[in-house]
């Protein structure tokens, strides 16, 4: 048996990996606007790093809304196109052992999939995403890269920022303690630096997308949600969603390899009975 390669064809970056039998094999990414010139970088780069031959490869599969541009074999070799939202699933599942769970695809936007054994089903997701985080920063902090961004809200005071229970009440209300946010940048201090207004984005973006998660769990009282997609390296993150895993009894976790679970899951896809994917010729 060759092994199985699976690529993700983001908006901005590409990320490929691949099985050997069930051995994972170095996941990495490459970044680029062509999502041709992507794909063929990122392979080419992992046929290098790996000492692999073309010949040692079985089979390709990619998904992600750049696969739409892939209208040929990669060099030849069989190549199919997978359902990004399946890939989403079995990847998320695949990544955190669990057989079932809400799997969030934290990118440029959020998508999310209640995904169960071979199967998956997209939920629905919100614009709020990386983008977001970039839009505002570029706007209101003059930062453009998600390294800077970071490095600025180190030391944030989100008291500057966020207006919390504890603001506008005297006692913590039964299932709300007095530390949770009441309104994003609802309370901005004539204090405010620019680390508590860089603290004070991602808390928005993280925040909203663990909400939307929340929300999705009460569906089918599902505790677990995995998180995935290039957000989950955002070191505040963890914390974040530590907070609302208490307030509202939801397991979120971020395993490891987060960021490419979706070239995971379709690679995986591969040798899942049932799976539906489109050759390419």
């Amino acid at each position: 048996m060759g092994k199985v390669i699976g690529i993700d064809l983001g908006g901005s970056t590409t990320k490929i990996m691949g099985f050997d039998g069930k051995t994972m094999i170095s996941p990495f990414l490459v970044r680029a606007n062509d999502p041709i010139a992507s794909v063929y970088g990122a392979f080419g780069k992992f046929l290098s790093v790996n000492s692999f031959k073309i010949e040692d490869i079985e089979r390709i599969m990619v998904t992600g809304v750049g696969s739409s541009f892939v209208d040929s074999r990669l060099f030849g070799i069989p190549t199919a196109k997978v359902d990004e939202f399946m890939a989403i699933g079995l990847g998320g599942l695949f990544l955190s052992n669990l057989k079932k769970a809400i799997i969030v695809s934290m990118g440029t936007g959020t998508a999310l999939v209640k995904a169960e054994n071979n199967t998956a089903v997209h939920l629905g997701g919100t614009g709020i995403g990386g983008g977001t985080l970039l839009g505002l920063s570029n706007r209101m902090l003059n930062v453009r890269h998600f390294d800077e961004l970071i490095e600025t809200a180190a030391g944030g005071d989100l008291s500057n920022v966020d207006l919390t229970i504890g603001d506008i009440s005297k006692e913590a209300l039964e299932t709300l303690p007095s530390e949770t946010t009441a309104s994003n940048f609802g309370k901005i201090s004539d204090l405010v630096t620019k680390a508590d207004l860089a603290l004070g984005i991602i808390n928005l973006v993280f925040q909203t997308i663990g909400m939307v998660s929340v929300f999705n769990t009460r569906i089918d009282n599902i505790k677990d949600v995995v998180l995935t997609g290039n957000l989950t390296n955002v070191p505040q993150a963890q914390n974040i969603f530590n907070q609302l895993s208490v307030l509202y009894n939801v397991n979120f976790q971020i395993p490891e390899h987060a960021e490419y679970a979706t070239a995971v899951g379709a690679a995986i896809c591969f040798n899942t009975e049932g799976i539906s994917m489109r050759e390419v010729l």
